[in-house]
């Protein structure tokens, strides 16, 4: 297969083409770098052996998006070009939507008038809201976002839904992440958050370096065997497969699917923090903060739709994430930047 990969250059994009291209096909990288690094390439490059194939192109550019398909024959895209911060997004829900929105419907313009028709959409578990019923299910309502970024994603899946509603040759795959962590086994690629992290994971590894002073345990009052907060933690790599399973499933289907991406694993904050100190031996000195409005108890996947239908399913442990996770900070105490 020949893919492309919008926002390629990303934490998740990268591994994915690294999985993509480890697997004997051949994937293009799309990026105007605005959420990651130039450096990321030459990495791609150390760890594949190969030349990379990209541009960088603002996927809302529809005439710069278009000549790249006149230079390659595409079987499918995977999308993951977009504003990702939760918090920024609320104060910035001008510039998510019309980015968001924006670059997914010239994409989807351009694909149309290039005859691709198969995509695999980069959604996320926000789209299910503030459902307090678990597992989450594919068959369960979405909406309820909290936020604008998770608004963009419920957003984006309708879209992807009417045009394979009114095409029926069109293949489409909504792939809802729950939590990515961990980072290539090389240490040469990994997650690399501007400014202060939004996610656990990232906060924690910075603390562990000496980066950040402590981490902060927004509640430990939940209805939760330790009162902090449970989440469903999926390695990195473990997620990238999940994007070429998908390629291969649109391959052979039309329509669209939706698919959650996780382990089924629920884990708590302090599972985390004492994982991550185990298997590294490192100390995360922490304290407890007040529970952030709009946080849940309890949030995991049910993937057993993906297991089901993709022959997908989650294989490396929370000890996997956490040592993956704290070779790439170690390697990178300050992410891609030289200095």
């Amino acid at each position: 297969m020949t893919i492309l990969l919008t926002g390629g250059a990303g934490f998740i994009g990268s591994h994915t083409y690294v999985a993509l291209t480890q697997a004997g096909h051949e994937a293009v990288i799309v990026d105007n770098f605005y959420n990651s690094s130039q450096e990321v390439i030459s990495r791609l490059q150390t760890i594949t052996g190969k030349a990379v194939p990209y541009y960088d192109v603002d996927v809302c550019d529809h005439h710069a998006l278009d000549q790249v398909f006149q230079k390659h024959s595409f079987d499918a895209v995977i999308h993951f070009a977009g504003y990702k911060a939760v918090g920024e997004s609320v104060g910035m829900p001008i510039e998510y939507y019309r980015n968001n929105l924006d670059s997914t419907l010239t994409l989807c313009e351009v694909m149309r008038e290039r005859g691709v028709n198969r995509i695999v959409f980069s959604s996320s578990a926000t789209v299910y809201g503030m459902t307090d019923d678990m597992p989450l299910k594919e068959t369960m309502s979405s909406g309820g976002c909290t936020n604008p970024y998770g608004w963009t994603k419920y957003m984006i899946e309708q879209i992807l839904r009417d045009v394979a509603d009114a095409n029926p040759s069109w293949a489409v795959a909504l792939l809802r992440y729950f939590n990515p962590i961990g980072a290539h086994e090389s240490g040469l690629i990994g997650e690399d958050p501007v400014g202060l992290p939004n996610n656990l994971m990232p906060f924690i590894t910075q603390v562990a370096s000496g980066k950040l002073k402590e981490l902060n345990i927004f509640g430990n009052d939940y209805p939760t065997p330790d009162g902090t907060g449970i989440r469903d933690y999926i390695h990195v790599v473990d997620l990238a497969q999940g994007h070429l399973d998908a390629c291969a499933y649109l391959m052979a289907h039309t329509g669209c699917e939706v698919f959650n991406l996780g382990t089924g694993v629920g884990y708590s904050v302090l599972d985390m923090v004492h994982t991550f100190e185990r298997v590294n031996n490192v100390t995360v000195p922490f304290h407890i903060a007040p529970r952030r409005p709009g946080d849940i108890a309890r949030c995991f996947a049910d993937p057993s739709k993906a297991e089901k239908l993709l022959g997908w399913k989650a294989h490396k442990s929370l000890e996997d994430m956490c040592i993956d996770a704290w070779r790439w900070q170690s390697l990178n105490p300050n992410g891609y930047a030289t200095v």
